[in-house]
């Protein structure tokens, strides 16, 4: 039961990583390459969709990861298992302090309504969603090393 646990939990973090880096490579450059309207209201839209799904898949990645350390705990791994879950725990604060006000304005946002520095604001969240990359791929690499 707990390799079933460990290969599911596994899987699920390393989807949302997938998820996250190909927000961050590939549609933001998209994205960002769209005349000024279309830029803005493309990444509104993807605030409203991913803004939804999200906190689900980061909170139950991080319920997942609390299981693994309890039912690993005397397992090899255990203490990897433990830091990725620190690590997710990291992520998911990052999200709610830094990340989500700006993605709640941006998903308002029209061209009619969007503030002065909306493009500022986006590139905020780009440059703190760099980092919170980074910490969901460390996360996931403990994860894979500990299985």
């Amino acid at each position: 039961m707990l390799n079933a646990l460990e290969v599911v939990t596994t899987v699920v973090v390393g989807l949302m990583v997938g998820v996250e880096f190909a927000v961050a490579f590939v549609l933001g450059p998209i994205l960002n390459a769209l005349p000024e309207d279309s830029s803005q209201l493309g990444h509104a839209h993807g605030g409203r969709m991913l803004g939804a799904a999200m906190p689900v898949w980061y909170i139950g990645s991080l319920v997942l990861v609390a299981v693994w350390a309890v039912a690993g705990w005397h397992h090899d791994g255990a203490g990897l298992v433990v830091t990725a879950g620190a690590l997710l725990i990291v992520s998911v604060v990052m999200s709610v302090l830094l990340l989500v006000p700006i993605n709640n304005r941006n998903r308002t946002w029209t061209p009619e309504n969007r503030p002065a520095d909306w493009r500022e604001q986006l590139n905020r969240w780009e440059r703190l969603h760099y980092v919170r990359v980074a910490v969901i791929i460390a996360a996931f690499v403990l994860l894979v090393t500990a299985l």
